[in-house]
């Protein structure tokens, strides 16, 4: 994917999850990653300590990662959490590229999501 073409994709899945979420400000990467590790766990509404905030946001990795092979999803615990199984390293080197490859796949991730809902926005 060309730089732009993120760049645009990248601001439409954080202005859908601004929308959303009824936010006043667009979400980083780390705050899509904890709504990508919510949506996995099934649990809305909860609190979460920091410790399951971090376990959230790996979880959210682990489910991106996985479209590339990275990890594979083994199963849930007795509490119900999501576990995967890291396949292979990860190949991207450096925190920028590492970051360009979690925002292709968090773009992957709602694109799957809007065409199994029929679409995210809300109607106004």
């Amino acid at each position: 994917m060309e730089s732009w073409e993120l760049d645009f994709k990248w601001l439409r899945v954080q202005h859908l999850v601004k929308k959303r979420m009824h936010r006043d400000q667009l979400p980083d990467l780390n705050g899509i990653l904890f709504l990508i590790g919510i949506q996995e766990l099934g649990r809305w509404g909860e609190k979460f300590s920091k410790e399951e905030k971090q376990d959230l946001m790996h979880i959210a990795v682990c489910r991106l990662l996985s479209y590339e092979g990275y990890y594979d999803f083994v199963g849930r615990d007795a509490d119900g959490w999501p576990h995967y199984k890291q396949l292979k390293p990860i190949a991207k080197e450096g925190v920028k590229n590492q970051e360009v490859l979690l925002k292709e796949k968090a773009i992957q991730y709602f694109t799957e999501l809007e065409a199994e809902n029929g679409g995210l926005e809300e109607e106004e």
